[in-house]
């Protein structure tokens, strides 16, 4: 299964340019925020993809305009052929905003989220705007991760996390990928493929 990551910056060639070929054998799209809602719909009516999303700290206007089209996995969870798909958007408050959450108010809504999780099964993939702490994240506030998602890691172990919010063009050494306790978490800036191999799909 190959699911196309999307977070932060619009793709010229999945937008400006696009053309069939640049998303030849993709299943499924997952948003991990911050990208205009026109993007996402475009992606899901040229595609013909399901396309999930949490909101990134810059979608307020998705509160009252959501994209159409698409799924919001925030704090629910969506199965797609076996594969459980859960997420949890915004980012740590640093100003103010619809998705800016203090530590404490994301741990109540990990807690909450724990719930949802359990009743579906559990969890394959978490979907996240921000970042593990210490994990992919960056050192000044707007782009700290949350320590409480390690509770949803440690509880669930699902195969991938997956994030956005901090930029790869913040500077040279950003990785695209690290790994927490063998779970890769994958920072979705721009576009990745993710290629999950048959095995690992229930």
């Amino acid at each position: 299964m190959k699911i196309l990551l999307i977070a932060d910056q619009e793709c010229p060639a999945l937008w400006d340019h696009y053309r069939p070929e640049h998303v030849a054998g993709i299943d499924l799209i997952i948003s991990c925020g911050d990208l205009k809602r026109e993007y996402l719909e475009f992606l899901v009516t040229m595609t013909g993809k399901p396309l999930l999303y949490v909101p990134g700290n810059h979608d307020e206007r998705y509160a009252d305009d959501p994209p159409g089209g698409c799924e919001n996995i925030d704090g629910n969870v969506f199965t797609f052929r076996g594969l459980r798909i859960g997420g949890l958007g915004g980012c740590l408050e640093y100003s103010s905003g619809e998705y800016q959450y203090t530590e404490r108010e994301m741990v109540r809504r990990v807690h909450k989220f724990r719930r949802v999780v359990k009743k579906a099964g559990g969890l394959d993939i978490f979907v996240s705007h921000a970042s593990l702490t210490g994990y992919g994240d960056a050192e000044d506030r707007a782009h700290r991760g949350f320590d409480c998602f390690q509770t949803v890691l440690d509880t669930f172990h699902p195969q991938y996390m997956c994030h956005g919010h901090v930029h790869q063009t913040y500077g040279w050494n950003i990785p695209r990928m690290v790994e927490y306790e063998g779970i890769p978490i994958i920072n979705a800036f721009e576009r990745y493929v993710l290629e999950i191999p048959e095995g690992q799909v229930t």
